[in-house]
């Protein structure tokens, strides 16, 4: 027992490692290649003179601090999203977040005018929370309560209305349609600072409960029956387990638009490094999510260089053949 927390710990310092490597690098690559040790310099003794550091300063430090929290988000959002609803192919985005938060960007655009990336945010997150309120809601009707399979039929039919009225209004209004393809593909690029503040002690309160539910998430794994005749609150548990999903899904959304598969991916590579264990997974997903987000940010920008490729897009790339993968084995197994 000892010797597999020490390994465990070992394998977090290890990560830890990794992401601070990739957020320096992100600080470092681009259309102008920074040494790391002007990277440093422009961290430790900031010289608004030095071109180097001001490219740093105003765009490269938000958006590696962005990528970097936005990573840690979706990971772990996934890890509740699989947990709650039993299903290892599910990911924050069939509980409807993603198109409820497009829908009301869109809203947001043909019918009051927002220009404003801030004010797309708040759209954005606005739209996140209604549509986990409601997918949580509708899958709570009834005498069993909520079931996993009804959050999954909840969601996908939320989704599915989502994108059916964002269709209805962009064909109405075609002139947004670029500014929703921005949103919709994700991208990190572009964002400030002051996007990522009114959400971030919301996103810290979401992260830091994290972490102290995995003892409570490992016996809610063992089924509700058994969770309840060891005393455990299981109604309770999911609600705050949806409200996580909100917040740190949502929140992502909001700030960067929709960036798929990390929530799928992540808890996987978790899985696999420590096992079903929810007081290592959380944590070692946090890492993970940074780290292949980071790294995805960093290559986006040499793919078609001098342009970049959305972060949504690479994503996409990666996590598209895992959830074949996936898809693949779950069907052998069955």
């Amino acid at each position: 027992m000892l010797q597999a927390t020490l390994s465990r710990t070992l394998g977090l310092i290890v990560l830890l490692g990794i992401v601070i490597v990739l957020f320096f690098s992100s600080l470092a690559f681009g259309q102008t290649t920074i040494p790391f040790s002007t990277t440093w310099e422009a961290i430790t003794n900031y010289n608004p003179d030095n071109t180097d550091h001001m490219i740093i300063g105003t765009s490269r430090l938000t958006r590696a601090i962005i990528a970097l929290v936005i990573g840690m988000n979706l990971a772990i959002a996934g890890i509740f999203v699989q947990t709650l609803t039993r299903n290892p192919l599910a990911a924050p985005d069939l509980v409807g977040v993603n198109s409820g938060a497009i829908f009301f960007i869109v809203l947001a655009i043909t019918w009051f005018d927002v220009q404003s990336l801030m004010h797309y945010m708040w759209f954005a997150f606005l739209g996140a929370t209604v549509a986990g309120v409601l997918v949580f809601f509708l899958s709570s009707i009834g005498r069993d309560g909520m079931t996993p399979i009804k959050v999954i039929l909840a969601g996908t039919a939320l989704s599915a209305l989502f994108i059916s009225l964002t269709q209805g209004l962009l064909v109405i209004d075609e002139q947004s349609i670029q500014t929703v393809l921005f949103w919709m593909s994700g991208s990190v690029a572009g964002r400030d600072l002051d996007m990522l503040l009114p959400v971030l002690p919301y996103i810290l309160l979401a992260l830091i409960i994290s972490l102290f539910i995995g003892k409570a998430m490992n016996i809610f794994s063992s089924g509700d029956d058994v969770a309840k005749s060891l005393g455990q609150n299981v109604g309770l548990l999911k609600v705050v387990m949806g409200v996580l999903i909100i917040i740190l899904a949502g929140g992502s959304v909001a700030i960067v638009g929709s960036v798929g598969f990390i929530g799928l991916i992540v808890p996987h590579m978790a899985k696999g490094l420590v096992g079903m264990d929810y007081r290592w997974m959380i944590p070692y997903g946090a890492l993970l999510g940074a780290a292949l987000l980071l790294a995805a940010d960093v290559v986006a920008r040499f793919i078609i260089a001098p342009q970049e490729v959305p972060i949504g897009v690479m994503t996409a790339l990666i996590g598209g053949p895992f959830f074949i993968y996936l898809a693949r084995k779950g069907v052998s197994k069955q």
